[in-house]
């Protein structure tokens, strides 16, 4: 496998997991640092672009509950608490894995192809390719084509959003050209998004992404969840509590 290299990967949401865990605010330097010195191979960050064109890791839009980071120089993105993706890429031990989430702003939209963050994303992780193991995963599949065109050689994911059934997801993410898809966990069972009266298997879903050159990521799975969907066959999960999740996992993923 071209991502994760064949065995079962647990990657900490947002660094150590989502919200706060041990005391580290998600996507903080503390927090994506905690999370590669748990033992965790991968790690996974949001990367964002402010009004002055710099990249910084971020879920949300906003910064301080109100402002928005694509109208933010970087001065008052990092008085608002925000740090550099380049800030965080430099720190993290080389080999380390990163799955960046790309966050299309809306403002893209009015953005000429080759201008939009995808494109400013595309050299760095060109230059970081030499470092670490990169996957560049995004809801938006335009970003991912123009990723591409910039930055080819690097594995690419389709993120598909709570719910969304995989014979969709599936398919598009083959016919997109991209590496992988990440669906949360929901979509890989019943749920009350999708209202199809039967469901393939979780098992038979990952076996048919593998058969079409695909690996698969769940993201935001609990522990109980996240052995499940192990043993199901997916290679790799995305959780927002690590060092729960790693204890449950002890010994089957790492």
């Amino acid at each position: 496998m071209r991502v994760f290299g064949g065995r079962p990967t647990v990657l900490g949401h947002r660094g150590l997991g989502r919200d706060t865990v041990d005391g580290h605010p998600e996507n903080s330097l503390g927090s994506i640092l905690a999370a590669a010195q748990s033992g965790l191979r991968w790690v996974e960050l949001d990367v964002r672009r402010t009004g002055d064109d710099a990249l910084v890791v971020g879920h949300y839009p906003t910064l301080g509950g109100a402002e928005f980071v694509a109208d933010l120089t970087l001065d008052r993105a990092r008085e608002l608490g925000a740090v550099t993706l380049g800030e965080v890429l430099d720190a993290l031990p080389a080999g380390t894995g990163v799955n960046l989430d790309l966050k299309t702003s809306l403002e893209d939209a009015l953005r000429p192809r080759g201008s939009t963050t995808a494109a400013l994303l595309g050299p760095v992780v060109v230059a970081e390719a030499a470092r670490r193991p990169l996957l560049v995963s995004s809801f938006d599949p335009a970003a991912l084509l123009v990723l591409h065109e910039v930055a080819p050689d690097v594995p690419r994911a389709l993120l598909t959003w709570i719910g969304f059934p995989l014979r969709k997801a599936i398919p598009a993410a083959r016919h997109l050209g991209v590496d992988g898809v990440a669906a949360h966990w929901s979509s890989f069972g019943p749920n009350a998004m999708d209202h199809s009266p039967t469901f393939r298997s979780a098992e038979y879903s990952v076996r048919v992404a593998h058969e079409a050159g695909l690996e698969v990521v769940a993201w935001c799975p609990d522990a109980k969840v996240a052995s499940e969907l192990v043993r199901a066959g997916v290679d790799a999960v995305v959780v927002d509590d690590v060092p729960t999740t790693l204890a449950a996992l002890r010994g089957v993923a790492d």
